[in-house]
């Protein structure tokens, strides 16, 4: 198995050969900020099976142990390492196929938002964009994230 997956604007990409295992929903309040969201979904890689292919990513040390690897143009979150391990965990909606991994957990559920169980009874309704005037049409026109795909250049010649 390969998978590859990358930052919004395409500045970083990376590699993962195999297989990513402990797939999970982190809930604890530490990813809750760097993911900016609920949760985070991570699993992990072994270093040797892992490689950046395009860029650099930006490292915030989030806690002793813990160093999160991040875009520094877009700010989008990708690895979370903890120093001197030997695997790196991947962020799973950077995936260029995030549907490729399924969590197999829910962990540090000590912090979990007391509504996250009920989210999926929350009404559902697609994005139109009805408040812009030509709806998504006008964000497929002048979108600038990257394509869930490598790319042998980034920004492409037609949006630089």
């Amino acid at each position: 198995m390969s998978l590859s997956g990358g930052c919004q604007c395409g500045a970083v990409r990376y590699h993962v050969r195999g297989v990513l295992e402990g797939a999970h929903l982190c809930h604890c309040r530490m990813c809750q900020k760097a993911a900016g969201n609920y949760f985070m979904p991570l699993a992990s890689s072994a270093e040797t099976e892992f490689a950046v292919t395009r860029g650099e990513p930006a490292w915030f040390q989030s806690s002793g142990p813990v160093k999160r690897g991040f875009c520094q143009r877009c700010g989008t979150p990708l690895f979370f390492k903890t120093i001197g391990s030997d695997t790196i965990a991947v962020t799973l909606g950077s995936l260029d196929d995030p549907s490729a991994v399924e969590p197999e957990s829910n962990d540090g559920v000590e912090s979990r938002v007391r509504f996250f169980s009920a989210l999926t009874q929350k009404p559902e309704r697609l994005s139109d964009r009805s408040d812009l005037e030509c709806g998504l049409e006008t964000i497929r026109l002048s979108n600038h994230q990257h394509p869930d795909h490598d790319t042998d250049q980034w920004p492409s010649k037609d949006t630089a």
